[in-house]
């Protein structure tokens, strides 16, 4: 169909949302498949630094967007408010050829509905977790949304009532393992026989309060039992050192802290990985390294969550899997104490540890084969075309 664009412009308007920092990366590898596409599409949106080198003009920054939970949202309305009305406002003025919409649901879900009311094609990349909670919304997003790519095997089926067309593309964190590969393992100074464990608290400031001092608790127990242990910390898009400096500082335990590097080249030295639940699980699974799955929320969050979460696991990787084959600690499960003893576990037990890794195996297999990013841009150029 013909651009329902009122302003005269020489070349197409993508207006792509990407409200959580862990979404930036799919964002940005979703941008560069669209411009090969067609390097003439123009990108205006909101994401975080790799969005932006991408050639996204930058409308919000995720960083100022991510929450954890429900109680945590109120920390960040101020710039929540001000970024839909930007974005509603650029829907209603300037008319975009497609508007791309990358998980964060409750915000996308709302952005869908104005786009719809300005009659701007909607499609939404990576599915909002209706499998997990609130599977009522089905109804919702498909009437708002046109086109829906998800990333989960399971995922499509969930849409089959639905008058929403959608289409499984594999898991875009294959195209960021794929691109990497081949690079020159990085000198971590460690000695070789010893072990290295990997802490992985999360993308956002809330989970890492929430679980890095738990995390550096263990490393620190750990540390009476391997002397010569070795863990890393991969700094997350938008976390400073000086943000985890405190929550480390006096641990007995060496652990190192790593920024803008590979997160798979850092994972492929590591021989086990204490991480929090979610995409990062994954990342993990696809290094087929041996994990213990930690989260924890506010109080309040969690009692709501438990009302309304109807999935087996909290961990993706289990529920990818389909049987809990990495341990899951929630809430006041996640101590020291406990993560301790779950990845002394996985470093003694030879018959535990492979029967894990083979596992993780599966679920690289599970989530496609790569090229996630080029199909969604596929998708997308046939949509501003219809």
């Amino acid at each position: 169909m013909e651009s329902s664009n009122t302003n005269s412009r020489d070349s197409r308007l993508v207006l792509i949302v990407a409200g959580e920092a862990s979404a930036d990366l799919h964002g940005s590898n979703l941008v560069f498949a669209i411009k090969s596409l067609d390097p003439n599409i123009v990108f205006w949106g909101i994401g975080g630094e790799k969005m932006r080198k991408a050639g996204v003009k930058m409308l919000a920054s995720s960083s100022d967007m991510a929450v954890v939970g429900l109680t945590e949202i109120f920390g960040k309305l101020r710039f929540i408010l001000q970024a839909a009305k930007k974005i509603k406002s650029i829907l209603k003025n300037e008319r975009p050829d497609l508007l791309i919409l990358i998980d964060y649901p409750d915000f996308n879900i709302h952005i869908a509905g104005a786009a719809k009311r300005h009659k701007v094609p909607v499609l939404y990349y990576i599915s909002p977790q209706i499998w997990a909670w609130r599977r009522g919304r089905i109804k919702k997003i498909g009437n708002r949304v046109d086109r829906m790519a998800v990333i989960l095997p399971f995922e499509k089926d969930f849409y089959q009532n639905s008058p929403l067309k959608v289409d499984y593309v594999g898991h875009p964190l294959l195209d960021a393992f794929m691109q990497e590969q081949g690079t020159v393992i990085a000198d971590f100074g460690m000695d070789q026989g010893h072990p290295v464990i990997g802490l992985l608290p999360g993308s956002r400031k809330e989970e890492i309060k929430n679980l890095l001092p738990d995390m550096v608790g263990a490393a620190g127990i750990l540390s009476q039992q391997y002397p010569q242990i070795r863990c890393l910390l991969p700094l997350a898009p938008g976390i400073e050192p000086e943000f985890v400096h405190p929550f480390i500082e006096h641990s007995t335990a060496r652990i190192s802290l790593f920024r803008g590097g590979d997160i798979y080249n850092l994972l492929s030295v590591c021989d086990v990985a204490m991480v929090t639940s979610g995409t990062a699980t994954l990342e993990v699974a696809i290094m087929g390294v041996p994990m213990v799955i930690a989260y924890r929320m506010s109080p309040l969050s969690f009692r709501v969550a438990r009302f309304f979460v109807r999935v087996p696991f909290i961990g993706l990787v289990n529920l990818v899997g389909g049987e809990r084959i990495a341990p899951e600690l929630i809430q006041d499960q996640v101590t020291p104490e406990r993560l301790a003893h779950e990845t002394v576990a996985i470093l003694e037990d030879k018959a535990l540890r492979t029967a894990m890794i083979n596992k993780l195996s599966l679920v690289r297999d599970r989530l496609g084969k790569g090229g996630a990013s080029l199909r969604t841009a596929q998708i997308a150029i046939a949509m501003m075309e219809e």
